[in-house]
Order: C-alpha cells, then structure tokens, then sequence
C-alpha cells in the first residue's frame, strides 16, 4: 500500500513541475512576442527590405544604346531570371547622377549581392568620398549566377560608372551618353581588384566591362506605392511586361516620382 502511495505522489510532484514549466514558458514567450503571428512573418518582409545588385550577363563597350537601352537590359535580365525588381543601370549620365538612382526613402538601405550578401551597409554609404571601398573581395554575381570576379566571361575586372567619388556625373566621361563605343572617347570605370566601385580610371569606350543594375526602388517600397497609388494588386503589378525601352522608361519616370 505505502508503495501505491508513493507512485501516486510521485506522478502529482512530477505533473505540478510540469505545470510550473508550462507557466514559465507561456509567461516569458507572452513577454517576448513568442506567440505573435505575424512576428516570423515580420522577419522574413525585413529581410527583403533591401537593394540587390547584379550585372548584366555579358560585358559591354560603352556603346549600350543610351541609359534607356541599359536600364531596359537590366531590366529583361532581372525578369528572365525571376528577379522581379525595378532595376535600373549602374552608371551616371547627362539626365541622372549615380547617387540619385535610388529613392531618397531607400538610401539607407543595404545593398546586397543577388544571394543576400552584404555589398554596403548602405546605399548612400558607397557616396561617401572613400570610392566606394569594399570591406571584404567583392562578391558580385550577374543574373545568369556566374560570379563576375572568376568566371572567365569578364576577363577586364572593371565595371562602368562615369561618375565623380561623390556620385556625381562626371561630364563628358561617360561615351557619349552611352552610346559610343569608340576608342577615342572615354568613360570612368572602377577596378573591382582594387575593391573600390567608385574609382576613376579612365577606360576607352571600345573596352568591354561589367554593367552592374541596382534595384531602384525596394520591394516593400514599391508595394506600398502601389497599394496608394493605382490601387492594382502586387501579382498584377508584376505580372507585366515592358516590351520597349520607352514603355519601361516611362514605367520608371511614373514609380520613382
């Protein structure tokens, strides 16, 4: 009997220290935000809170039909690869300098490489007078997935800009607007070796660099937009296709104002 007794008492201490646990658990993740829905949902909208880079698949002379033809290129790549961003070309011209190519309201964001690695702990950060430095070897990836620092397709590690340190156009080095490959005129270009973005190396406009894309405009930014403007769904939205380079120009005058 005082066997009986004994089991029973331990199966009540042992169910009462259970209890007490489940009502330490319940209270600290009550405290903690444990139970919110929308908590990991919250998590996984900040991670895309953010501005991807790649480059074009191939690289290009400075001939690229003006920066309407590259935008429109950043632009066919980025949906070919199911990267639905408003991408816009890397590079400075007589219409825009390259600090304003993103929005005023997403200049603090990182900038991110198109597997999420951290390029710049923010957009305005590459400005800053240091020449875009990289704090690691710059890990950049084109739309296709090759890593345009080893594979052998880009065999001149430079990239295209036409800009001053600051992000300001500088005048008359960018091949014509972008639409001169001769080898008489030239542009700035940075040597990704040196792990600078914002160098100003000047290169002849027949040499073949990599033409980097940034998204403009951030995903959350851009939903928000359209949920206050024309009032057309996100799927909708993206479901639709550009087929000139003016159709996407004017698609980029209407969502960056």
């Amino acid at each position: 009997m005082a066997m009986v007794i004994s089991t029973r008492a331990k199966l009540v201490i042992t169910a009462l220290i259970l209890f007490f646990l489940l009502g330490i658990v319940l209270v600290t993740g009550s405290t903690k935000g444990w139970f919110n829905p929308n908590r990991y949902n919250g998590e996984r909208v900040a991670a895309r809170i953010q501005l991807r880079v790649a480059a074009l698949n191939e690289p290009s002379t400075g001939d690229l039909q003006g920066i309407r033809g590259a935008d429109f290129a950043c632009y066919r790549q980025g949906r070919r690869a199911g990267l639905l961003g408003t991408f816009k070309a890397f590079l400075s011209s007589r219409v825009q300098n390259l600090d304003t190519i993103v929005r005023p309201a997403d200049r603090d964001l990182p900038v991110v490489n198109t597997r999420g690695d951290v390029l710049f702990n923010s957009w305005k950060g590459i400005f800053n007078g240091q020449g875009g430095f990289f704090s690691q070897a710059p890990r950049i990836y084109s739309f296709s997935g090759k890593n345009v620092m080893t594979d052998s397709t880009w065999p001149m590690k430079m990239v295209w800009h036409g800009s001053l340190p600051n992000g300001e156009r500088s005048m008359d080095t960018y091949c014509d607007a972008w639409h001169s490959g001769d080898h008489l005129k030239g542009s700035f270009a940075s040597n990704l070796d040196g792990h600078k973005l914002l160098e100003q190396k000047r290169q002849s406009c027949d040499s073949k660099l990599i033409i980097l894309c940034v998204e403009a405009l951030s995903q959350d930014r851009k939903r928000k937009k359209r949920e206050i403007g024309d009032g057309s769904s996100h799927g909708e939205s993206e479901s639709r296709e550009f087929k000139t380079a003016d159709e996407y120009a004017a698609h980029l005058e209407n969502l960056l104002l």
